[in-house]
């Protein structure tokens, strides 16, 4: 898979995902496959227990299909992921 800007219109269920870059220290070392995700949180399985993260506190680690590894902040996936998926993408470079 190719690594674009339009992967903040991907489906993150079902990804495994990591907490690379935390604003808030409970969120460290937390990892998983993300379960369930909202407007403002990703819900992901760990240890067969759910944590619920708060998508603008922190910056993931997404372990796409091929197992590209892809870090995208959370402050840029803040929205209903079918909103997301109708939203225009800037590019920055």
């Amino acid at each position: 898979m190719k690594v674009t800007p339009a992967i903040i219109q991907h489906e993150f269920i079902g990804l495994q995902v990591k907490v690379a870059k935390p604003s808030n220290q409970n969120y460290i070392g937390i990892s998983g496959t993300i379960i369930n995700e909202t407007r403002n949180t990703f819900q992901i399985l760990q240890d067969d227990k759910r944590k619920t993260i708060v998508k603008g506190q922190a910056v993931f680690h997404f372990t796409l299909p091929d197992a590209t590894i892809v870090e995208i902040d959370g402050k840029i996936l803040i929205g209903r992921p079918e909103e997301r998926l109708k939203k225009r993408i800037r590019r920055l470079w």
